[in-house]
């Protein structure tokens, strides 16, 4: 969860100019002396790399070898971003049989054979543990793959590995710094080394940002998927809820979770996706999306899809930063020139009103998920209930808690069960405020294809002592009513990435697919990040 109660952060060390010489060799070139050297794999999309395989200029093999290089210039030595938390031990058997199944004529989908990294909450049956960053799961294998895996094995993925996040999803204490937790430490903004990455997905956000992956899946409640996107200059997907199945992956709260791809062009996201989506029996919820979801988003790819469309403007949730309101000005007149229709401004008539009842079933939610889920695991776990992390946080202070506490988990330990009114009350509110009151009646009055607001602000300094320093954006209304939000760069301030969010009512992923395609072919704005120490001119 990208936390909107408090946050906090690190400071990072120098880049020296050795450092930066060889991180900026290692962009140019995969260098790992395993036949990847020729491969240049910085920006590389999920296209141009199975035009190369394709063409006979690499493998899935020498994909990962590539990647794993990357890994360890960039995020284990050379400006240590600290994203990927653990390597997947059987990656390159894995890329050797995909090989050879495309030798043999069978390739399963454009993912046949592309690296890609998961969140660390989302369960894998191999030798890779499921840990939600937290010291107490360390050991923690699970016996089944989560859906979505099981959709990206099938898809010919191959799991490079998994990626640091805010521990528990940044659902632990008020003061949280994002992108820390206590297995993996803090995770770096790869455009200025001293900013934050955003949570919680951070490390799928600046792994994805640096090229250490073809494209990434995070998880979001609210904000997860959306803000670590906007900080890294990247497009991410949060999905209606029920078209990607939450079976198998450690949770927050049942109304609000979801994963979703995060990836460097639209078109990688949207290929992602469709890998994601499917019913799934061990989550109820998926069989609602089934009619709606789709194995294939490529088909919503239409750079002139903004001729003729309707755009509002959420213009109540500018006003946090006069730059980034120029930046997104620039946006609406770019769709404006593109042919789109736009209303400004469609207010959230409902925004803010029920932030303290989100908080509410949340905690409500937590506890119940959390000890389900934790009744999945092997008994060899030593925690099988919420109040056993919060003791287990106590007695390993120096490693769990030493920047700060687990006040939240203690206020979700003392919840009742779902069945008190209070939950109920308070989660009936806010289905009725975002989405019949909210967003529905935003799309409805105005005849909408989408509302437009800021994602977010430039990443704020890491900053462990006093926590994180959210200025301001959307994503509580869609996390919300569980409705579908994309955001995509809308440009840089002193080098900072900016994002605009494209949302809309449930199950309007096609739509806004295309969309956010046709903004991001007419602007281009995305570009790779430098690995700075930090800000220091008034770079663009």
């Amino acid at each position: 969860m990208s936390q909107r109660w408090d946050r906090r952060g690190f400071i990072a060390g120098a880049l020296t100019g050795a450092v930066a010489s060889r991180v900026m060799a290692v962009t140019r070139s995969a260098g790992n002396g395993n036949g990847a050297a020729d491969i240049n794999l910085e920006e590389a999309t999920i296209t141009s790399l199975r035009s190369m395989i394709e063409r006979g200029e690499a493998t899935s093999e020498r994909l990962v070898n590539g990647y794993l290089a990357r890994i360890e210039s960039i995020d284990r030595s050379g400006p240590r971003i600290n994203s990927v938390i653990e390597l997947n031990p059987d990656a390159l058997a894995i890329a050797r049989t995909l090989d050879e199944e495309r030798r043999q004529g069978r390739i399963r989908g454009p993912l046949h054979g592309m690296p890609i990294l998961i969140k660390d909450n989302i369960d894998t049956a191999d030798r890779m543990r499921t840990t939600a960053g937290s010291l107490a799961l360390a050991e923690s294998i699970a016996s089944r793959d989560a859906f979505i895996v099981a959709r990206l094995r099938a898809a010919g993925a191959v799991i490079l590995g998994k990626t640091n996040l805010s521990e528990w999803a940044n659902f632990r204490s008020s003061k949280s710094t994002s992108g820390w937790s206590g297995r993996g430490g803090q995770t770096r903004n790869p455009y200025a080394l001293d900013r934050n990455p955003c949570g919680s997905s951070s490390g799928s956000g600046a792994a994805t940002a640096a090229s250490l992956c073809a494209a990434a899946v995070g998880t979001e409640t609210d904000g997860s998927i959306v803000c670590p996107s906007n900080a890294n200059s990247l497009v991410g997907i949060k999905p209606t809820l029920g078209l990607v199945s939450r079976s198998g992956i450690i949770p927050i709260a049942h109304s609000q979770d979801t994963a979703g791809p995060m990836a460097r062009t639209v078109a990688d996201a949207a290929i992602l996706l469709g890998a994601l989506t499917g019913a799934d029996p061990r989550d109820p919820r998926t069989a609602a999306g089934e009619k709606y979801s789709r194995s294939d988003y490529t088909g919503f790819l239409k750079p002139d899809a903004l001729r003729g469309a309707r755009i509002g403007v959420a213009r109540n949730y500018f006003g946090f930063s006069d730059p980034v309101d120029r930046l997104i000005n620039e946006a609406l007149d770019t769709m404006k020139r593109l042919g789109a229709t736009i209303i400004d401004p469609v207010n959230d008539p409902t925004k803010g009103r029920y932030d303290d009842s989100e908080f509410e079933v949340l905690l409500y939610e937590f506890k119940a998920d959390l000890n389900a889920y934790l009744k999945t695991l092997s008994p060899d776990v030593p925690v099988k209930t919420i109040d056993d992390i919060i003791t287990f946080n106590e007695n390993n202070r120096d490693r769990e808690m030493p920047w700060f506490g687990q006040d939240t988990m203690i206020k979700a330990a003392a919840r009742g069960p779902l069945s008190e009114p209070r939950y109920r009350r308070a989660l009936a509110r806010n289905l009725r405020l975002s989405q019949s009151l909210g967003i529905d009646a935003m799309v409805r009055a105005h005849r909408l294809d989408a509302v437009v607001a800021p994602t977010g602000g430039t990443p704020w300094v890491t900053d462990l002592v006093n926590g994180d320093h959210f200025s301001g954006g959307f994503s509580t209304a869609a996390a919300v009513a569980g409705y579908p939000h994309i955001t995509v760069p809308a440009g840089y301030l002193h080098g900072l990435p900016v994002g605009i969010s494209f949302f809309g009512n449930a199950w309007s992923e096609g739509r806004l697919i295309s969309l956010a395609f046709a903004y991001e072919e007419a602007t281009r704005h995305r570009r790779a990040p430098t690995y700075r120490r930090t800000v220091t001119g008034a770079e663009g």
